[in-house]
Formats: C-alpha cells, sequence, structure tokens
C-alpha cells in the first residue's frame, strides 16, 4: 500500500530575541496559493557613475514576501484545538498573529507609570523575533510591515469563522541585527543554503547556445 506524505504546514514561529527559545507559534491553516518575493539589489554604483563601483554589493538585498494567508473555524482539522469553532471562531488564531506587531500590554503599562512619574523609557523592550517558516530550507527572520485581516463569515455571537490575512514582511539580513543576534544566525543559514542550491545549477556556456562568454 502506498502513502501520501503530509503536507507540511507554513506559519510564524515567535522567539524570544534574546535566549532563542519558542515563545509561540501561529501556523498558517492552509499554505498560501501564491506568494510573491521581491528582491532589491544594494548597489553602491546605480547613481554615483563610478566605474569602479559599478560591480560592488554593499550588503544583502532588500528581499519582502507578499502573501494572503485563509483561515476556516469550520475546518480546524490538524490545528490541535477541537471545538474552537463554536467556541470562539478564528478570534485565538487572529489574535497569535495580529499581536506579533503589538507592543506587550505589560509594556504600555510600565511606560505609563515612568510617564506618571516624570520619567521616560530610554530603551524600549525588545519584541519577539517573527520567523516566517516555509519549509524546512527556509527559515527567515522578518519584519511584518503590512497586515491586512479581511473577515468574511461570522458565528451568532459575531466572532469571524472565516477570514483572509494579508501579509508583506521584510527579510532581517546582519545589517539590521546586531553581532550575535538570534536573526543574524537565522538569516546567514537562509542565506547559505540559497548559495548551496546556486552552486548546484551547473550550467556552462552552451546552456545559453554560446561556446564561450
Amino acid at each position: 500500500m502506498t502513502t501520501t506524505p503530509s503536507t507540511l504546514r507554513g506559519g510564524f514561529v515567535f522567539l524570544d530575541p534574546e535566549q532563542g527559545r519558542v515563545l509561540r507559534v501561529a501556523p498558517f491553516q492552509y499554505n498560501p496559493d501564491t506568494l510573491t518575493r521581491t528582491l532589491q539589489p544594494r548597489g553602491t554604483g546605480e547613481d554615483s557613475g563610478d566605474r569602479l563601483e559599478a560591480l560592488r554589493l554593499k550588503g544583502p538585498p532588500r528581499e519582502t514576501f507578499r502573501f494572503d494567508a485563509e483561515f476556516d473555524a469550520l475546518d480546524q482539522t490538524g490545528t490541535g484545538r477541537p471545538g474552537a469553532a463554536a467556541q470562539d471562531g478564528l478570534s485565538v488564531t487572529l489574535a497569535a498573529l495580529e499581536t506579533a506587531v503589538y507592543p506587550a500590554s505589560a509594556q504600555l503599562l510600565h511606560e505609563r507609570g515612568l510617564a506618571e512619574l516624570g520619567m521616560i523609557e530610554i530603551a524600549p523592550v525588545e519584541a519577539p523575533l517573527t520567523v516566517l517558516v516555509l519549509g524546512a530550507r527556509r527559515v527567515v527572520p522578518v519584519r511584518i510591515t503590512e497586515f491586512t485581516i479581511t473577515e468574511e463569515a461570522y458565528d451568532g455571537d459575531l466572532n469571524p469563522i472565516r477570514a483572509k490575512v494579508g501579509l508583506s514582511v521584510r527579510t532581517l539580513t546582519t545589517d539590521d541585527v546586531p553581532s550575535g543576534h538570534k536573526a543574524g544566525a537565522l538569516y546567514l543559514r537562509y542565506h547559505q543554503e540559497k548559495e548551496r542550491f546556486a552552486s548546484l545549477s551547473g550550467n556552462g556556456p552552451g546552456a545559453v547556445g554560446l561556446t564561450g562568454v
């Protein structure tokens, strides 16, 4: 008898930025149908006119991911939350994603307490590190830059039971974080995986009809 391997689900993992431990996981109920990646190279010679700089790269490209994630509380198979649709619809699922772009309420209360004492917070508490997981080979530290929720259906208590979440995220590179930061280590692993795949192409000039360049 043959079996069909199960499809991995993508999602977000939120890490403690200092210790690297997992704080929570927000898997996608269904993997996105499409995903758009944009790479913006970071050269040094585009506008300078300096011929010595034309081929230089000053850092990794700015990479963005755009995709929609769909959720349906009436089909919670494999979510580990039996009976969730009858209780709260998608409230828990959506909150797990939304709080990625909120400071913790404890932080807000702390800052308000300092303000009432005539003090200010010099450096706000660092938010959890957001990691986009699209399979074992694409584990990418990111910053969420746009978050759009379209609620499409509700239960009798007005809990959303079907929703589409539009997300735009930007990859965090070694240029974005201090040396030794967890995000930097994750990015380097992601970058090195790209280089490994590129080295496997093995095509010579003949692939484009040339004997040499």
